[in-house]
């Protein structure tokens, strides 16, 4: 098949990129390299040495013999988009060009408006481009469980049946978005439905639950294919952030009490998810949402792994409770169904303590690179209910 993958520099962009040219389908890839800069700009960087995009693309093709065609720019810029989806006539887009961070959506009224256009804009851009170039094609959107919010409800797939007032109807999911990322992840499933049913487009919403992991079976294949590893307050996921904690000797930071509940996946279960979704694609006019993960746990539950794991390995770990610095509740209800993929032939990664110790081991070789002084949170969802501001 011709793919072609949005953000293809990035966490998951990259390893994907790499995972279907490794299957042999002709493989192009879109980025602006907006990750790189935004961490630069905070004082922060990948604790992985990920080399430039030009390096890391001959690399894969000294390893592989495969090619991957690399487009430099914005999705937010429509005529390039345009051009791009012209020239490659994709077969399916694998969507990862976005701003990724709740905390960075909420540092600013700059960096919200930042990740809406870049998000909302650039979302739409793509639907006109498929609907002017590509009809058929279909759209696998990387989206997010945290558009659901905590309901205090079992959170289905996409969509809910609803009687009301004696009548039935099966409507999308109501969404009660946690940050201003995530509101922009709302509007873009919105849309992707307005296009699905307006313009006969095929898409796969992509639910995905919070990420760990460092290696895939092709990025271990050579060090210089070895994808950015982020555990910064920004960009950092909780688990990746509290396996570097414990490698470098800082307290686990958990966030209030720590029992807020999430779905978790292991990398190389969203690359098989996303393989699942390209192979297996939507019908013309179908918007299709898959809850994208594999497994429920608390934070503080995770800060416990985590701790046990590395005290095994010779480590003396401390967590340590922060106050919250997000707006959200920390005693809650939270079940989230998940079966789709399951059905289509997903096998999960189990996080065991093994998982966790290899992934210390991965860490400990770069850990030279850590900067400890993006780790604290300083983002507040609320500033004025800062101590700072209560001060």
């Amino acid at each position: 098949m011709r793919v072609l993958i949005l953000g293809g520099d990035g966490y998951l962009g990259w390893p994907t990129a790499l995972r279907f040219s490794a299957r042999g389908h002709e493989v192009s890839v879109v980025d602006n390299f907006s990750r790189r800069r935004w961490h630069t700009e905070h004082g922060s960087a990948s604790l992985t040495p990920i080399a430039d995009f030009d390096r890391r693309i001959e690399a894969w093709h000294e390893v592989s013999g495969e090619q991957i065609r690399s487009y430099v720019g914005a999705v937010e810029d429509g005529d390039f988009l345009d051009e791009v989806v012209a020239e490659t006539r994709p077969e399916a887009v694998v969507h990862y060009g976005q701003q990724p961070s709740a905390p960075y959506s909420m540092l600013s009224r700059e960096r919200a408006v930042e990740t809406q256009y870049t998000n909302v804009i650039g979302n739409l851009n793509l639907l006109f481009s498929l609907r002017d170039h590509v009809p058929d094609c279909h759209l696998v959107k990387l989206g997010t469980m945290g558009e659901y919010g905590q309901p205090n409800i079992d959170i289905e797939e996409g969509y809910i049946e609803i009687e009301h007032k004696g009548r039935k109807d099966t409507l999308p999911f109501p969404k009660l978005p946690g940050s201003l990322y995530h509101c922009s992840k709302v509007h873009d499933s919105t849309n992707i439905h307005f296009a699905c049913r307006t313009w006969g487009l095929r898409a796969t919403d992509l639910n995905q639950g919070i990420v760990y992991g460092v290696e895939t079976e092709e990025t271990a294949r050579d060090e210089r294919l070895i994808t950015r590893f982020d555990y910064d307050e920004l960009f950092g996921t909780v688990l990746n952030r509290f396996c570097l904690q414990a490698v470098i000797g800082h307290p686990l930071t958990v966030y209030g009490a720590g029992h807020q509940t999430r779905g978790f996946l292991n990398i190389r279960d969203t690359l098989a998810c996303v393989e699942l979704a390209v192979a297996n694609p939507a019908a013309r006019g179908d918007f299709r949402v898959f809850n994208q993960f594999t497994e429920q746990f608390s934070v503080l539950e995770l800060a416990e792994r985590v701790k046990l794991a590395a005290e095994h390995l010779g480590y003396s770990v401390e967590i340590q409770h922060l106050e919250n610095p997000r707006v959200e509740k920390e005693e809650h209800y939270y079940n989230a169904i998940h079966t789709k993929l399951l059905d289509l032939g997903l096998e999960p990664t189990m996080l065991g303590e093994e998982l966790v110790e290899s992934m210390i081991h991965a860490i400990e070789r770069h850990k030279g690179n850590a900067i400890e002084s993006s780790i604290d949170p300083h983002t507040r969802w609320n500033p004025a209910k800062s101590p700072a501001a209560q001060a």
